[in-house]
This record gives C-alpha cells, structure tokens and sequence, in this order.
C-alpha cells in the first residue's frame, strides 16, 4: 500500500539531499562554540498554583517547545519531551518540572514527529487520560503508544472543540521522520487555541495562544495572522538555524522568529525551541543575542517580548466559563 505524504505550501522547501547532510557535518567538525551559556531556572516554581488553581491562564515553560499551558479550565501539554539526551548529546538543562510535579493533563498537542518533539517515554507518562491532538498522518503511530486515549488527527486548518476552547491546526514549513522509510508521510504544524466561539465570558475570548511548532519562514505566518486576527501569545522557535543554508527550510533564524511574530499580529512574543538540546551549531547565546539585537534594532516595544525561564510560569487572571 503506498503511503501518503505531505508537502509544504512552498514546493521549494525540500528535505535534505544526503550530500548536502555530509556537508553540514564537514562544517561542523571545523566549528568551535563556547556552549556554556545556560538560560537558568525560576527562582520560584509555581506547582501548588499548576495543581490547584486554574481560574488563571498560565504558560510554563519546561524547556525546548514543551509548555505547560493552562486555559479556560483545562491542562495543556505541547510536544511533551522530557528525554534525558537527544541522539549522541545530553540535554543542556534539566526541565523546568520533573514529571512527577506535572498536574494531571487533559490535552497534549502535538506539532509532528520528530524525536525532539514527540518522545514516547515522556507521552507515555503523562498524568491524567489526556485527550490527544496530532497532525494528519500520526494517529495509528500515536493510538499504539496510548491505548485508551482519545487521539484525533487533524488536517491543516482543521479544528476540534474540548470544554470551552477551540483546537486548531496550522501550516508550517517543516518535515516529518523517523524511520528510513517514513519521510513526509505524517503532517507537520502548530496550533491555535482560542475560547469557542459560544464561550459566555465575551471578555476573555481574545487571550489566544498560538504554537508554532517548528517551521522555517514562509507565507503561511501572514495567513494564519489574518485567519485569527486576535492572537495573544505567541510561542515561536529561535534555535536551530546554523548552517542557515542547510536549516533555512525548516528553522527560522531569531531575525526570521520576529518578522512571524510581527507576521501573525500577536501581542506578546515567548521564544522557544532553544536551550535544551544541542540539534544545530548555533548556541543559546547566539540565538539570544541576535534575537535581542533585531527587536532593538526594529525599535520593538521590550513589553512584547517575554524571556521565560526553564520552569517559568507567566500568570494572567481569567474567568472560567462555569
């Protein structure tokens, strides 16, 4: 049986030809990085507030693009990876919460197959019987690692309802694989999540978060900016983009993550996808820098830009719909 796969909106974002990988790998024996810059942890870790308390919207950030997000009563995990090492290389810092000090989940989102963001040890740990949103083309693989869950699969610009939000799944420009043989033959794209549209509280309806997943830059951010015109947080990657010829495709650079930012119209940028693993030769300073570089040189507002630390959590008062 042949297998679906998937492309981009760009026909022009290809994967990598095997050369070109034998080139990277050429360049970066040659290259020296200091990697010693850490981003840190919170100084306080908000645990009882997370396992308790959820008439607030909180964002947690537990490292790489796993968020612990909390919205209109519900519990949300994106690419839920607490992997102690991605391939050869040890993770760079611990996770901002431990496994053990997660509250129980009750959707967990993700954004495509890669290792770095769908890792089966932590999904098979998760507390709770979370529902679970994938891209087209994963269920099967996602239904066999969590029996009894409910998995969905969505196409781009698909959406599912749970409680009073709205689940819906965007392009990005990426690529999907795991095995030799599964390239592109599962979807890739990051979420919108936004109260529904019959939510009673009219007021709290514009706190959207969207996730960007992982993507290079492409025309798709304007789109998904003019499709959801009230987006609040954005979380976007800035790591993983060095060589820029060979990552360009699929990772943004910092200076790329600003102009998706500034694309989709949100009103608070939370960079991700950095600080955790070694996947590219840029370093966590590097990416910070020229991120906090642009956003100066643009002449940003610095209220709109929100670093958070492994195990942060950014707190906004809600009213849950009851």
């Amino acid at each position: 049986m042949v297998r679906k796969r998937y492309n981009n909106l760009d026909s022009a974002a290809t994967t990598a030809t095997f050369k070109e990988i034998l080139r990277w790998q050429q360049e970066r024996r040659a290259k020296q990085k200091d990697e010693s810059f850490r981003i840190g942890q919170a100084e306080v870790k908000q645990q009882t507030l997370l396992n308790s308390d959820h008439d607030k919207l909180t964002i947690t950030w537990i490292g790489h693009s796993t968020f612990l997000l909390q919205i209109a009563g519900l519990t949300i995990i994106t690419d839920p990876v607490w992997a102690n090492r991605m391939g050869f290389s040890r993770r760079l810092e611990e996770p901002g919460l431990s496994l053990e000090e997660m509250p129980p989940v009750d959707v967990i989102l993700l954004s495509h197959s890669h290792y770095d963001h769908l890792h089966v040890g932590s999904l098979k740990k998760m507390k709770g019987s979370p529902i679970v949103l994938v891209p087209e083309g994963l269920g099967q693989f996602v239904r066999k690692l969590m029996k009894g869950n409910q998995v969905h699969e969505l196409p781009w610009w698909g959406h599912m309802s749970i409680g009073a939000l709205e689940f819906h799944f965007v392009p990005a420009q990426h690529w999907t694989k795991r095995t030799l043989t599964d390239t592109n033959t599962s979807h890739w794209g990051g979420w919108v999540i936004q109260r529904s549209a019959n939510a009673v509280h009219a007021e709290v309806q514009a706190d959207s978060i969207y996730f960007a997943g992982d993507s290079g830059y492409f025309q798709g951010f304007r789109e998904i900016g003019e499709r959801f015109p009230a987006i609040t947080y954005a979380l976007m990657p800035i790591g993983a983009y060095e060589p820029e010829w060979f990552m360009g495709p699929q990772h943004v650079t910092p200076e790329e993550a600003i102009q998706a930012f500034l694309d989709v119209g949100a009103k608070l940028f939370i960079p991700m996808h950095y600080g955790a693993f070694r996947l590219a030769d840029d370093t966590t300073e590097e990416a910070l820098d020229r991120l906090l570089a642009e956003w100066e040189r643009r002449k940003l507002d610095s209220t709109q830009l929100r670093l958070l630390k492994h195990g942060e959590t950014l707190i906004k008062a809600t009213v849950l719909n009851k």
